[in-house]
């Protein structure tokens, strides 16, 4: 039997992404933001537990990338939306980068995220525009 996972944190981006997004749309020339909102919020999902962070996405949500914290290199956090939600990129130590956009509690779930790395990336990690 393995060991047991703790869901901390399961479904999609903040609606308030979608709303100011579709705010936006009433304007030609963020019309694309608005399409990726609306992209975003119909297959975007994010699993964080306390084994892995897992990312569901792409067309009809088919793509999926799983991160185990012991491959996490830095976390940096965006706020968004008058600090309501916020983007996390999380950079791996081959040097690739996932992207949470629109990720709600942010900060909350950066906290939980920063307690699982390890203190090399903690070091490194925060919130942009930070003194690290």
């Amino acid at each position: 039997m393995g060991i047991k996972e703790d869901v901390y944190y399961e479904g999609g981006p903040h609606v308030g992404d979608l709303i100011v997004n579709l705010l936006l749309g009433f304007t030609v020339i963020c019309l694309p933001l608005t399409v990726g909102a609306i992209v975003r919020m119909l297959w975007l999902r994010y699993r964080i537990t306390s084994r892995r962070i897992s990312v569901i996405g792409g067309w009809m949500g088919r793509d999926r990338a799983d991160i185990i914290y012991s491959e996490i290199a830095k976390v940096v956090t965006v706020p968004r939306g008058l600090g309501l939600w916020g983007d996390m990129v999380i950079t791996l130590k081959d040097g690739s980068r996932i992207e949470l956009r629109a990720l709600p509690k942010f900060r909350e779930t950066y906290d939980y995220i920063d307690s699982k790395l390890s203190p090399k990336a903690q070091a490194a990690s925060g919130s942009l525009g930070s003194q690290n």
